[in-house]
């Protein structure tokens, strides 16, 4: 993650250089050598998808392939909606980098609090993943956590909850179930001592409305409000993700074309399934 772009672009270097000192910690080792233990704890993960999004982003803007001004919108999935918030200018990379690393040391510290995960229901749709949470759930946690696209859906929520996912999922007629390589039950009540730590830090940080509109995951809608932005931002952690009404909604207010920087094209195959006349261009990181 972001080597090539590093290699490519003073710019995108910068942003990992001022990342590392900021952290503390060497991001761009941990990003480019791994290993992948590291990187995949969500303490690390979090900053080096925000930070390998920016540079990249940074990259091509230094290079003159687009101006930001020329945006009319943006949204992120889940820890995305702080990338396009950030490149929207509602905080700066600094604010933004240590409200993520806030983040991801909060969600991983409730994650090992809560042995917990999250499973893709492949084939679900939202009303059958609720019914496959009320079988499942017997007296612990399981939720709608991501609304991802048409068929995708996944549910979070305890251990015990979700080693009887298959068979309620069966039951329900869903074809195919994959456990998700993640710390913990993210987007679920399980994550409410993250939602309290982050709203703490959101309410310490600088902000500003945003130069064009971004998104909600909570809300599926776009919000400008500095207030309502922090609001949402803390509610973000314990309630699902609402990606593809939000797409569906970006289409309705008239958006034809998007970018999508790596790491990743993720967000480009599900806008073909949400919004199809909505053109994601995946980001390569070469291209700065």
């Amino acid at each position: 993650m972001g080597l090539e772009a590093c290699k490519s672009s003073p710019a995108a270097r910068a942003l990992f250089e001022k990342a590392d000192q900021i952290l503390g910690v060497s991001l761009m080792r941990i990003t480019q050598e791994g290993p992948s233990e590291e990187l995949t704890r969500t303490e690390y993960a979090q900053p080096a998808i925000f930070v390998t999004s920016l540079a990249v982003l940074a990259a091509r803007e230094a290079a003159g392939q687009f101006q930001r001004e020329s945006f009319a919108a943006a949204a992120g999935l889940s820890l995305g909606e702080y990338t396009a918030h950030c490149f929207a200018g509602t905080f700066s990379f600094e604010a933004g980098l240590r409200l993520v690393r806030a983040r991801g040391l909060a969600m991983q510290a409730a994650a090992e609090a809560q042995p917990s995960g999250m499973t893709s229901l492949v084939g679900a749709d939202a009303a059958t993943a609720e019914r496959v949470c009320a079988r499942a759930r017997g007296d612990g946690v399981l939720v709608v956590a991501n609304l991802n696209a048409p068929g995708q859906v996944v549910v979070s929520g305890d251990l015990a909850a979700l080693a009887r996912v298959p068979e309620a999922a069966k039951e329900e007629g869903i074809r195919r179930c994959i456990p998700l390589v993640v710390a913990g039950a993210f987007h679920s009540p399980l994550m409410a001592p993250a939602s309290s730590a982050l709203a703490t830090a959101l309410a310490g940080t600088e902000m500003h409305s945003p130069k064009f509109p971004v998104w909600s995951n909570v809300t599926a809608a776009p919000v400008q409000d500095v207030d309502s932005i922090r609001a949402l931002l803390a509610r973000q952690v314990v309630e699902p993700v609402r990606w593809e009404e939000t797409m569906r909604a970006l289409e309705a207010a008239g958006c034809t074309e998007a970018c999508e920087p790596p790491p990743g094209r993720v967000l480009a195959a599900l806008a073909r399934k949400c919004a199809p006349s909505i053109t994601v261009s995946a980001i390569t990181e070469g291209d700065g």
